[in-house]
């Protein structure tokens, strides 16, 4: 019961946390019921593995606090039952839950991020002006790129001060149109979505050779424009061809991660062939010492004339130039290539760490329980609050420092772990052999002499003193 109280009050914070970050991409933009119910859906399937791990170290700690707070645990220990033979059943369950969470982020986690971001698309699909920002270039709309100052009319499905880049030839912003107001229709279930324009200009800049000689440009007044839009049905395919780690298993995770891998060689040594080329490496060879037949200077360019050695200092440094710049253009490219094999590797081995983050948490939240000796939701509360915390704070900084190369992929997953088990074996020791986390008499009995000490010989002065005025 601690438990299942406990996970299904986690989910619910989880969950709302999650609709309140998307209430405002949600509310007041006509999204009916049903999109509302599974997008919460979709949400708690999602948040379940972080839901899990919190609801067995809150539980472990009020369980087991409760044990120690009614002397039961006491009342167990003198009947010789141990604190691991008293939890054996737990541990048991807690194995399960492992296993249970590993499922979820294997399984139901993928499947369920396919189908919040197919959500997502899709209504954006149906409702375009729920896609559709004030004051910046909006570029969900397939193939037209639309700034506008504000929304009105009783749907707000009519725009003001309205421009478009349209894009649809792929040449660029060659034709740009602007109107004072715009209306935006798209009947439910259809596929074309029509933009009326009204009271602006249309501007053409003509790329064709033949036509920009007589005519570089045209110009257009209009009072009514209509623009029909085709509006693809789904952007998201089920069959694995969106290329994003939170959509895959572990199996896809395995499959995909040897294909960036074998990418990545290639383009460093690509570019490293590139550098070889350009630096003339191949006309670069040694000779032999038997057919020198002068002395040479001990500096490279003491050997050559003045004019000689100018060349040659000019060459190496527009060589040297030429590299550097390459170098720069292809950082960025390069840190993408690396950065994105580094996601997928460590997402694969984050996701076989994090299943196991019942069990850690559960070693740690049953041994506090019994030395904190507190139950109810006060302060186990706090302490499963704290501590996991600190365990997602450790998994996400080792993430970062993965993704950004500081550390392998594998130690970056598997931060969180190795911090928190040793402080799990520690806890678990000193719960067995009775003691607390920590023996607060040895910091306090010295305070405690000390006090004594002084006012011991504060008033052996006071008697003195008394005596002497006798």
């Amino acid at each position: 019961m601690p438990f299942l109280a406990t996970f299904l009050i986690v989910l619910f914070v989880l969950v709302m946390q999650a609709l309140w970050l998307a209430f405002e991409d949600i509310a007041g933009k006509g999204i009916d019921m049903i999109f509302i119910l599974q997008f919460l859906f979709y949400t708690a399937l999602i948040v379940t593995p972080q839901a899990l791990p919190i609801g067995v170290l809150l539980s472990s700690i009020m369980a087991l606090g409760n044990l120690s707070e009614n002397y039961e645990f006491a009342a167990a220990k003198s009947a010789g039952i141990s604190l691991p033979r008293l939890v054996r059943p737990l541990m048991l369950l807690t194995i399960l839950m492992s296993i249970l969470n590993f499922f979820f982020l294997n399984n139901v986690y993928p499947y369920a991020m396919f189908k919040q971001k197919n959500l997502y698309v899709n209504i954006k699909k149906q409702k375009p002006l729920m896609a559709l920002i004030p004051g910046a270039f909006n570029t969900d709309i397939p193939g037209y790129h639309i700034k506008f100052d504000e929304k009105f009319g009783e749907n707000e499905d009519q725009l003001r001060n309205v421009k478009i880049y349209d894009l649809t030839e792929r040449k660029g912003n060659k034709k740009i149109i602007t109107a004072k107001t715009g209306r935006i229709i798209n009947p439910e279930g259809q596929r074309y979505m029509t933009l009326v324009l009204n009271d602006g200009h249309f501007f053409e800049d003509h790329t064709k050779p033949k036509t920009r000689i007589t005519m570089p440009a045209s110009t257009a007044t209009f009072k009514q424009y209509t623009i029909i839009i085709d509006m693809p049905k789904d952007s998201l395919s089920p069959n694995g061809n969106l290329q994003s780690k939170d959509m895959k298993s572990l199996g896809e995770l395995k499959v995909i991660i040897p294909g960036l891998d074998t990418d990545y060689k290639e383009y460093l040594e690509g570019r490293a062939n590139g550098f070889y080329i350009n630096a003339d490496a191949k006309n670069l060879y040694a000779y032999n010492d038997s057919i020198v037949s002068k002395k040479l200077a001990p500096k490279v360019l003491d050997n050559f004339e003045l004019n000689s050695q100018l060349k040659i200092i000019s060459s190496a440094i527009a060589v040297s130039k030429k590299g550097i710049d390459i170098i720069k253009n292809q950082k960025g490219t390069f840190k993408f290539k690396r950065k994105k094999l580094n996601m997928y590797e460590t997402e694969y081995y984050n996701r076989i760490a994090f299943s196991l983050s019942c069990l850690i948490l559960f070693f740690i939240g049953a041994p506090l329980g019994s030395i904190i000796r507190k139950g109810g939701f006060g302060l186990p509360m706090i302490l499963a609050i704290c501590i996991y915390v600190l365990y997602f704070f450790t998994n996400t900084f080792g993430r970062n420092l993965a993704e950004d190369s500081s550390v392998s992929a594998f130690l970056g997953s598997w931060v969180s772990a190795i911090l928190m088990v040793p402080l799990g074996i520690l806890l678990t020791v000193r719960a067995t052999r009775d003691k607390g986390m920590f023996n607060i008499d040895v910091f306090l009995q010295p305070i405690a002499r000390l006090i004594k000490k002084y006012r011991l010989s504060k008033d052996l002065k006071h008697n003195d003193e008394h005596q002497n005025n006798k």
